[in-house]
């Protein structure tokens, strides 16, 4: 998922040096979702681990 919200950060970079506004800011939102989607999962993850050592 990590990689998914890179891909569309670039995506957006490169839609912005391109003048392309609407698109660099779709693809910023959606790069921004799937990071904190990412964050939530991997802190839930850890969280799981640790209860499950005891």
């Amino acid at each position: 998922m990590l990689r998914w919200a890179v891909i569309f950060l670039v995506v957006a970079l490169v839609a912005a040096v391109f003048g392309f506004g609407g698109i660099a800011a779709a693809a910023t939102d959606f790069a921004r979702i799937l990071f904190i989607i990412f964050l939530v999962l991997f802190v839930i993850s850890l969280v799981m681990g640790m209860m499950r050592r005891g």
